[in-house]
């Protein structure tokens, strides 16, 4: 149950996540879904490989913002929680020692779902 609640403490902060095809994403969670090892972002803007990129092509970035993207955890190289105005940026990864657990949201499915390129 409690890392359930670490999980949930994610869900509305914004990301920035670089897939294994080195595209980096920004969105908000939507969810994390630890059956099937899933993310999904919300408001997903993509910026391309930004020359990550060591062989092959290199990735525009998208004017597009996608209502929603569900990304594999296979396909994702790393994830990092956008800091807040006055708060320090922290990895995604570790858990804050302290925090309450947001009040439980109803789900709903997001509008729209694409799967990232």
């Amino acid at each position: 149950a409690r890392s359930q609640r670490t999980m949930n403490a994610y869900i509305g902060k914004k990301l920035t996540l670089i897939s294994k095809s080195d595209i980096r994403y920004e969105g908000t969670v939507y969810s994390l879904d630890t059956t099937d090892s899933s993310l999904t972002l919300t408001g997903v803007r993509s910026f391309g490989t930004e020359g990550r990129r060591e062989v092959g092509p290199q990735i525009p970035a998208s004017n597009e913002t996608y209502a929603s993207i569900i990304f594999s955890g296979k396909d994702i190289k790393s994830v990092e929680v956008i800091a807040e105005p006055g708060a320090p940026q922290a990895p995604a990864q570790q858990a804050p020692a302290q925090q309450a657990a947001p009040p439980p949201q109803q789900w709903q499915p997001p509008p729209q779902q694409q799967q990232p390129p």
